[in-house]
């Protein structure tokens, strides 16, 4: 018999898996976790590649000697104050995954760079920030796949429970009611990375971008990645990604005036590419603070249920959406 959405059967759950939707990192968060239960899942993910907005390019067909090097294209850096999550972070630092980027990022308005900001530590990964998400599923079963009706799946009664761990309009496609769980309103982001013929700016790590109608952040991937590579990334004022998410490599000749002129220098770059993030970050995340939002057997994870939308956030969201699932 059909059951209504959200209203799986529960007659031997305990013998069937949680479809977890999703391979970022919320999404194998909860894996994780349930597998430390002892409870089985199967994971489904749209793209071939997982980490969602923990994503990494490549470089391909520049003509340059940097073919094959990578560059963080989604998520800049994380930062870390759950215990769990560091003890975490300790045992990829342990295993060569991630590595302590800086504590120490400029800020930059109009009148150019005009100081510094000391906070936490930062943590970055050599190989790219998707290789987190890489090395936590490293064990998994991850099936390529897109969801498009939730309720042929309930209805087929295979699964005890359906984890969505995406941006809420992403799940909102395939499942309405998660619009209602989550009123957070997000923004799009367009991220632009630059390749230049040697080094042109003075030292930085990472420069917070004021009142610049074009560009927000500007990264230097080459202390992120530790191989000092004249590599930069920008990200993309979001009313200006909005207006060219059609199009993004449109962006590429504003950010990199952008960049020029925050940076002092005039030299063009020899290779660039820009990434479109419709859904890139929560705009009011503390509306959703929630650890985990559900509609009987379907739930949600992700970044947005925090008051402090970051990478933790999500890892925290999906391990407690799976706690939840246990109890």
């Amino acid at each position: 018999m059909t059951q209504p959405l959200g209203e799986i059967p529960t007659s031997n759950s305990a013998k069937k898996p949680v479809l977890i939707v999703g391979a970022g990192i919320s999404g194998i968060a909860c894996a994780r976790e349930l597998r430390d239960h002892g409870v089985p899942f199967k994971i489904i993910n749209k793209g071939r590649k997982i980490g969602g907005r923990m994503a990494s390019k490549s470089v391909r067909d520049s003509g340059t000697q940097y073919d094959g090097r990578v560059f963080d294209i989604g998520a800049s850096y994380f930062t870390v104050s759950d215990p769990d999550f560091m003890e975490l972070t300790e045992v990829m630092i342990d295993a060569g995954v991630v590595a302590e980027w800086t504590n120490t990022f400029h800020i930059a308005d109009s009148r150019g760079i005009g100081g510094v900001k000391v906070g936490s530590m930062r943590y970055t990964a050599p190989k790219g920030i998707r290789s987190v998400v890489e090395y936590l599923a490293q064990d998994f079963e991850i099936e390529e796949g897109e969801v498009t009706d939730l309720d042929e799946i309930v209805s087929q009664e295979k699964y005890s429970a359906i984890a969505l761990c995406m941006p809420t309009p992403q799940a909102a496609k395939i499942y309405p009611e998660a619009a209602t769980i989550s009123p957070a309103r997000w923004e799009p982001v367009i991220a632009v990375s630059f390749l230049f013929d040697e080094q042109i700016w003075r030292d930085f790590d990472g420069i917070f971008v004021n009142g610049d109608n074009e560009i927000t952040w500007i990264a230097n991937d080459g202390t992120r990645r530790g191989d000092n590579a004249p590599a930069l990334v920008a990200h993309v004022h979001p009313v200006l990604a909005a207006h060219h998410l059609t199009d993004p490599q449109a962006v590429i000749p504003f950010a990199l005036r952008a960049v020029q002129k925050t940076l002092g220098f005039i030299e063009t770059s020899i290779w660039s590419h820009a990434h479109r993030w419709t859904y890139a970050k929560p705009a009011d995340a503390s509306t959703a603070a929630l650890p985990l939002s559900h509609v009987g057997a379907i739930s949600l994870a992700g970044d947005e249920f925090s008051a402090k939308p970051r990478v933790e956030a999500a890892w925290l969201s999906g391990r407690d959406l799976a706690r939840g699932l246990t109890d």
